[in-house]
């Protein structure tokens, strides 16, 4: 039975709809968004869709403001198409109950839409996309006289006449014919040195360089592409020489090789892909032991006032900005100088000159915490010698067993005492407990087998070799295993573990920390190096390859995919029930990142 809808009432809740695409005659909304119209709409897309010819295929939904008819209007390439054109559009009359048919899928001029974002709700899974590329048009004037433009041959024309194309949702700024005879890129002139900001204090890739350990006595400091030269200064007041050169704020200063060079923010910033590629290669050619290479990698609200250029986008103060994923940057880096570099932070990595350097690097960040076993009875053997044996529980406490070879004559007092170091540690075990040292001992061969089957991991057809490894961590391998061949095999069987369907739920469900749910098991992050070794390997393969998110809070086990996501909860410590604000999700089949900002949700 069909109920005629009140057609002045029908205009009202069209004007007054929260969703939709309002024009001075109609209201245009995609068919996702119909459930969030008011239900006098609903049933009126109901009572109209009854009238439709079977298996008709519809997009977006118009309702007409002059006559009391819904129009049912195929895009097919709603998602894929930035300014779809229309194939068929059906119109519903209410009033005679007649339908109309039109096609445009062989018009040379088809209607096309604009403005994606305002036919769907915010939920859709393209809102963002849509929006971005709304906001990039907007800012060149694209909508500028929008009577011609509602049509394919009126929209080509004004982006022939504004030199732009589109490609993939993002505006790309066409070169002059006279530059693409000469390769060029684009006609703009971009403001580099506006790219320069002003830091309170260190920039962050040279305080994780500091933290790291890497600047010790005498380190010399290069800072390629320095800008205002404020890290120069603050890594000179620490002591430690230091200079660097910049195209605009320091064109006179000599180019000088240096064992920590940093490219800080540079290759970003350079809208030439030739000149970006000869950076990273002379700040490298500087670098005796540690180059530090940084880049944007989180892409906020980009569209606003920026169009695409080249391979990145130009912002409203007229600089370049190429925004990097995770994966992309350091394969960039590796293919462009040919190495392995260390992931420390989103968009920071280090590039070692020497490869021992680099697993040592490596293997640190995957050593967990140990504390030295506390005095539980006191005599006085052990007293006289307290001072004497304080150093060798040190040792074994960092490496997990007892020195050998030539790291014995860092103990010659001790040895001229005891005759050898076993004899000293047995008066350090009857003053404290055997038990711990043995888990000291553990800890360390855990420690070891994650980073094995971690380097393994990476990559699998170029396995570690002993010799790519200090001598100090082939003695803590052949103690704690007796072999790296058995090492190696133990890694191995943990790496092929982690591949077993549900082996992972598993290990999660079994784990005396954090909090399990049926989806995932969360852990905060000061806790990872206490989680089972199984754990701590499966968290390591995301994060050794690709990093960790800055100030992540939680880490989230997925139970029924191989996916990790870190967790930002800035207010986690103050506020009992802290609000997300960033997450990062891993999926450890391709490693493809996925970034989330909760910063300005509701």
């Amino acid at each position: 039975m069909i109920i005629k809808c009140n057609h002045i009432q029908i205009i009202k809740l069209c004007q007054q709809s929260p969703i939709g695409k309002k024009l001075p005659n109609a209201l245009y909304v995609h068919i996702s968004a119909i459930a969030s119209l008011s239900p006098q709409l609903q049933e009126c897309d109901r009572q109209a869709r009854s009238l439709l010819p079977k298996e008709s295929k519809f997009t977006i939904i118009k309702f007409n403001y002059e006559q009391p008819k819904i129009s049912y209007l195929f895009y097919p390439e709603f998602d894929t198409d930035p300014h779809p054109a229309l194939h068929q559009s059906i119109q519903v009359d209410l009033q005679t109950q007649t339908t109309q048919q039109r096609d445009y899928y062989q018009s040379p001029n088809p209607p096309i839409l604009h403005r994606k974002e305002t036919f769907v709700n915010q939920d859709y899974p393209l809102y963002q996309i849509f929006a971005q590329l709304t906001k990039q048009e907007e800012a060149i004037g694209l909508f500028h006289e929008t009577r011609t433009i509602g049509t394919l041959k009126g929209w080509e024309e004004r982006l022939q006449e504004y030199q732009v194309e589109l490609k993939d949702h993002q505006l790309i700024l066409l070169p002059s014919p006279s530059e693409k005879w000469a390769g060029g890129e684009g006609t703009l002139k971009i403001d580099r040195h506006k790219a320069a900001i002003h830091r309170p204090d260190l920039s962050k890739p040279v305080r994780l360089a500091l933290e790291a350990g890497l600047f010790t006595e005498n380190t010399t400091f290069f800072d390629y592409g320095c800008g205002h030269g404020e890290d120069i200064k603050r890594i000179s007041d620490r002591g430690f020489a230091s200079n660097g050169w910049d195209p605009y704020y320091r064109p006179q200063s000599d180019r000088t090789n240096a064992e920590i060079v940093n490219l800080g923010y540079i290759i970003n910033v350079i809208e030439s892909q030739i000149e970006r590629r000869e950076a990273l290669i002379k700040a490298w050619e500087l670098t005796q032991k540690v180059l530090i290479v940084s880049a944007q990698v989180l892409i906020g609200d980009v569209g606003k006032g920026q169009i695409a250029y080249s391979d990145g986008v130009v912002s409203s103060r007229n600089t370049f900005q190429k925004y990097y994923e995770q994966e992309e940057l350091k394969l960039y880096i590796d293919q462009v100088l040919g190495v392995d570099s260390v992931p420390v932070a989103l968009g920071i990595y280090f590039v070692f000159r020497d490869e021992m350097q680099a697993q040592s690097f490596r293997a640190s960040r995957f050593r967990s915490r140990a504390t030295t076993p506390r005095i539980r009875l006191v005599s006085k053997r052990f007293e006289d010698y307290r001072e004497l044996l304080t150093p060798l529980m040190d040792f074994f406490t960092e490496r997990g067993r007892l020195p050998v070879g030539e790291e014995l004559s860092n103990f010659e007092p001790l040895l001229t005492e005891f005759g050898t170091v076993r004899r000293a540690f047995n008066l350090i075990v009857s003053a404290t407990n055997q038990d711990e040292w043995d888990e000291i001992a553990d800890k360390r061969r855990q420690d070891i087998l994650v980073f094995l089957a971690l380097s393994n991991f990476d990559n699998p057809y170029k396995r570690l070799k002993p010799s790519q490894l200090s001598k100090q961590y082939q003695t803590d391998i052949k103690s704690l295993f007796g072999s790296y061949q058995g090492a190696s095999t133990t890694a191995d069987l943990m790496l092929f573990n982690l591949g077993r369907e549900g082996f992972i739920a598993t290990c999660c469900r079994n784990s005396k920390i954090g909090r399990l749910d049926h989806q995932a098991l969360y852990v905060h992050i000061s806790a990872l190096e206490h989680l089972d070794t199984m754990l701590r390997l499966y968290e390591g393969c995301a994060s050794r390859t690709i990093g960790r998110m800055d100030g992540a809070t939680l880490i989230k086990f997925h139970l029924h995919k191989p996916k990790i996501s870190y967790l930002f909860y800035p207010d986690f410590d103050r506020d009992p029930h802290p609000k997300m604000q960033a997450s990062m999700q891993i999926d450890l089949r391709d490693l493809q990142v996925r970034y989330r900002d909760y910063h300005n949700s509701d």
